[in-house]
Formats: C-alpha cells, sequence, structure tokens
C-alpha cells in the first residue's frame, strides 16, 4: 500500500508554456498550470463543464523535459504527489498553495495538436 500513499495522476491540458528557472547549483525548476474538465447535467438537464486548475511543479532532468516538450494547450498525463505550503505575501498576509510535484509525464495527442 505504500506505493499509492500521496499521489496524483491527472489528465488535462497546459494552461500556459512552462516557466523555466536555473537555479544555484545548476539544478532546473519548471512551474506550470494544467487544466483538467469534469461535466455533469444540471437540474434543467443542461451539460455543465467544471474547469479546475492545478499547479504543477518539475525539477532537475524532468524540468529539463518539461522545458523542450510542453508548451501552452497541449495535452498531457501527469504523474506525482500533492505538496502544500505557506509563505507571506507582500502584505504581510499568510498564503496557503497545494501543488502536485511531477514525477513523470506522457505528451498525449497527435503530433500537429
Amino acid at each position: 500500500m505504500n506505493n499509492i500513499k500521496n499521489r496524483v495522476h491527472l489528465i488535462g491540458r497546459l494552461g500556459m508554456d512552462p516557466e523555466v528557472k536555473d537555479l544555484d547549483g545548476g539544478k532546473k525548476l519548471a512551474k506550470f498550470s494544467v487544466a483538467t474538465n469534469d461535466y455533469y447535467y444540471n437540474a434543467k438537464g443542461e451539460k455543465v463543464t467544471e474547469t479546475q486548475w492545478h499547479n504543477i511543479i518539475a525539477w532537475g532532468k524532468m524540468a529539463e523535459l518539461v522545458d523542450k516538450i510542453l508548451v501552452k494547450g497541449k495535452e498531457v498525463a501527469l504523474e506525482g504527489k500533492l505538496s502544500s505550503r505557506s509563505y507571506e505575501d507582500a502584505k504581510g498576509d499568510k498564503r496557503y498553495v497545494t501543488e502536485i510535484i511531477a514525477n513523470e509525464f506522457v505528451l498525449l495527442g497527435k503530433k500537429a495538436d
């Protein structure tokens, strides 16, 4: 059961080109967002689309691959783990962020997509 603890699987589309940074020590960090859609029918029988946005982080070699392969609008399947953190904004207010630390990804869709 240890293999299924804190594991996330998503299929969605990139909402932006990945933002990639070179950090001290030569390590890379990539940040991007992925949109997933869920559908349901309301009381009137109308189909409603609900979009959720997920913040994704990739480190090291994974960040290098993200930088080379992923662009806004591409469909991707990814696997990672949830990570939560907090910080103080410029006004001194405490903010909370939940991100997915990517372990693997696969580009989906057609080559001309």
